[in-house]
């Protein structure tokens, strides 16, 4: 940028010189012709001056016939200083009077006008000498017809022939245009100089230091700016440079925060994540991606699709594997398949792949990626267990709570039967009824554990919803009365049944049920309602807790987001997997909350009927 300032500089300096010298000269030149061209006109005027006192003495030598005067006029007037020599030519050309000798009686042609017309011309005589000669014709007059001839056969007498020396005029014209270019020298170099440090300081300058800060801008270094001066063009062009290397540097902050937001974004998905464009390239992943390839130091962008999961150098055969990128750009459509992949170890991950078509626009034009959702199967696995683990885990807490109180009655029973005469076979009765009916409780618990803990058949039964809800009922019974929670039931006398699997509808209802008891962590109140209508059963569960904020009732369906009132940080998955559940059977699971007053959550399912058992 220096350079360029430089650069900028000398074409000033150079431009302004030669405009100045071409400028200069053209006057010179201009000047030169002017000057001479005066000059000869002001010998010309001196010439027809002389010539009107020649006239004067040469009619007065004629009319005296004083011929000698006029010899001596002309031979006096020829020693005159610049003067080389004085002629009188006749109409003819001849010389007939001169200031010097060795031109009278010879022909004088050079520089001779043909219409006898006054002139000056610069010339070279016959020694070759330049000269300036002035030619003035002395006219007839009536008084000299004695001599010449009447006026219209002869109008001319004869014609005044005046030399000046041009060396001395030109030496004239020389040194004045010297003194005048001398001049024009100076002023030149004063404006120059002038102008040079004018432009140097109120235009260079600056525009270095806008160069310079310029240069830095694109070198990256945004915080640059220029200090500026005065109310000028180019203070105002250095204000507007600062406010935009201001509202660069805050884009090209907001545009870090946004990339780093992104990435934290897509690194946080559980899920392995990555973008491809049309041409295999990875363009951004996450960081279950890069475990999933078990180079998690390895950063995969910009690198083929196929080198990270499938280690290979080439695209991957279509006939031999789903390609996810061509089989997304065949259908426009998302597309999943199970695969196998390879890792950077050699070992093989089992995964679930996600891909879906990604358009926007780019550079005003559409541009379409593709975006792939990887889970590893492995852990899908292990999410599952672990979340009907920890809820079954917790039930088998309250079951314990529910067994306990029948078998402490058992064992009273048995022990008073064994110190009970056997006379008394009326309080004998009474205690086995007792064991009898605890140990119904105990099969009652455990059955309805069995029921939630059952792996899913895969084939859709007819399951009552309220019986299922009672079950579940029962085995959270404990954790309500720990709470202080009062669960109301209010359903209609006609059976709410479904077609499902019944394992599923009960932990579907023991997740409603416990998101609501998170929901009162000092106690309170959950109705359950239960009712039919168009053909749907339709189950509330409204809960006085909390509630749930605005800004949170849109994510309390996603895997993974946990917001409970009582602290404990869930798993996020209670909800996903009720929607997903109800989803499954032709239904809706939609959430209505009021923060501050509680929430209430609606399940809708078709009801079971002779039409969709035939289906």
């Amino acid at each position: 940028m220096i350079l360029s300032a430089k650069s900028l500089n000398q074409k000033f300096t150079l431009a302004t010189i030669s405009g100045f010298l071409t400028s200069s000269l053209v006057f010179m030149g201009l000047f030169l012709a002017f000057y001479q061209s005066e000059l000869a006109d002001e010998r010309a005027q001196a010439a027809r001056d002389v010539n009107r006192l020649l006239q004067s003495s040469l009619e007065n030598a004629m009319l005296k016939r004083d011929l000698e005067g006029l010899k001596f006029i002309v031979k006096r007037l020829g020693q005159q200083p610049n003067i080389n020599r004085v002629m009188i030519v006749n109409p003819k050309g001849q010389v007939r009077f001169s200031s010097h000798a060795e031109y009278i009686n010879t022909n004088l042609n050079v520089g001779m006008p043909d219409n006898f017309t006054p002139s000056s011309q610069f010339i070279q005589d016959k020694n070759g000498k330049e000269v300036l000669r002035s030619i003035n014709p002395v006219n007839n007059k009536p008084q000299c017809k004695e001599c010449h001839g009447a006026t219209d056969v002869n109008p001319v007498n004869g014609i005044l022939v005046v030399d000046y020396d041009a060396s001395s005029i030109k030496q004239k014209v020389r040194n004045t245009t010297l003194i005048l270019m001398g001049a024009g020298a100076l002023i030149v170099i004063i404006n120059l100089l002038g102008g040079w440090w004018f432009i140097r300081r109120y235009i260079l300058k600056p525009v270095h230091t806008l160069c310079n800060a310029s240069q830095a801008i694109a070198e990256g270094r945004c915080e640059t700016r220029v200090i500026t001066k005065g109310n000028d063009e180019l203070s105002v062009l250095g204000n507007t440079f600062n406010l935009m290397a201001s509202n660069l540097q805050n884009s090209m902050r907001s545009l870090k925060e946004e990339k780093t937001f992104l990435q934290a974004l897509v690194d946080a998905i559980p899920d392995g994540l990555r973008i491809i464009d049309d041409n295999f390239n990875m363009l951004l992943v996450n960081k279950a991606f890069l475990k999933q390839t078990g180079c998690p130091d390895k950063l995969w962008v910009g690198e083929k699709c196929y080198a990270a999961t499938q280690g290979r150098d080439t695209p991957c055969p279509t006939d031999l594997t789903n390609c996810t990128l061509e089989e997304v750009r065949k259908t426009a459509k998302p597309f999943k398949v199970v695969r196998r992949q390879k890792r950077c170890d050699g070992s093989v991950l089992d995964v679930e792949i996600f891909a879906a078509p990604m358009t926007f626009v780019k550079e005003g034009k559409e541009t379409t990626l593709m975006i792939e959702s990887i889970r590893d199967l492995t852990q899908e696995v292990r999410f599952t267990h672990e979340q009907r683990l920890s809820e079954l885990g917790h039930l088998a807490a309250n079951v314990a709570h529910e067994i306990f109180n029948p078998l402490s009655s058992m064992k009273l029973a048995v022990n008073s039967i064994t110190n009970e005469s056997p006379r008394n076979s009326e309080n004998m009765s009474n205690y086995i009824d007792i064991i009898s009916k605890s140990m119904d409780q105990c099969i009652q618990m455990t059955d309805r554990l069995l029921r939630l803990s059952a792996v899913p058949s895969g084939k859709d039964e007819l399951v009552d919803v309220h019986n299922a809800i009672k079950d579940v009922l029962g085995l959270v019974k404990w954790d309500a009365e720990q709470a202080l929670i009062n669960v109301v039931e209010t359903f209609p006398d006609k059976p709410l049944r479904v077609f499902a699997s019944e394992s599923e509808m009960r932990m579907l209802i023991l997740n409603l049920v416990q998101n609501a008891f998170h929901a009162m962590p000092s106690g309170g109140v959950l109705n359950i309602k239960g009712i039919i209508k168009d053909g749907q059963i339709i189950i509330h569960f409204e809960d006085t807790g909390v509630g749930i904020s605005e800004k949170h009732l849109s994510k309390i369906f996603m895997p993974f987001f946990s917001r409970r009132a009582d602290n404990v940080h869930g798993t996020g998955l209670g909800l996903p997997i009720s929607r997903s559940i109800v989803e499954g059977y032709g239904g809706t699971l939609e959430a209505i909350t009021s923060l501050g007053k509680g929430s209430c959550f609606i399940i809708t399912i078709p009801e079971a009927s002779i039409e969709r058992l035939k289906q």
